[in-house]
């Protein structure tokens, strides 16, 4: 059994408008946001055991301060292809995962996250930025990822709903 998270960059800032979409920040409230899903990881004992995110500023920062929240001890990656990528560059980065990963968590962007969720779930899922998602996978190798299958949704959480 697998499982594979996936965490949609908290909310960013537009506030210097000169910044390159790669490079905008996090505003205060994603500042405040991704700690929060990193505790929530905590609190059900999902911390990943790999944490696999965009490079752009958002989501890396994303990634760190939801990882040390959880208290996630490995390196983040950082993946170039996760920028604005389509679901199937999701579902590639873990089909490429170390079968001794049990939890992969990956960190990127809409609308591929909103995407990917929707493929892996059979149905669409709102996912607003902070939000993550939980799939159960019945694998025991990551290289058994299809996108085909319809994979146990164990719950979406959204910021503002916590």
């Amino acid at each position: 059994m697998k499982t594979l998270l996936l965490l949609r960059h908290a909310k960013s800032s537009w506030a210097d408008d000169r910044l390159s979409d790669f490079d905008r920040p996090l505003n205060d409230r994603g500042r405040e946001d991704a700690p929060r899903m990193g505790k929530l990881l905590r609190q059900h004992d999902l911390v990943p055991d790999l944490i696999i995110a965009s490079p752009a500023k958002r989501a890396a920062s994303t990634a760190k301060r939801a990882a040390e929240a959880a208290g996630y001890e490995g390196e983040i990656r950082h993946a170039d292809d996760l920028y604005l990528a389509e679901p199937e560059v999701y579902l590639g980065l873990a089909r490429r995962a170390d079968d001794r990963i049990a939890t992969l968590m990956l960190v990127g962007h809409n609308p591929g996250i909103e995407e990917c969720v929707g493929l892996l779930a059979g149905h669409d899922e709102v996912m607003p930025t902070g939000g993550l998602a939980c799939f159960r996978l019945p694998i025991e190798r990551w290289t058994d990822l299809r996108t085909t299958g319809h994979y146990e949704l164990v719950g979406v959480w959204r910021p503002k709903e916590l």
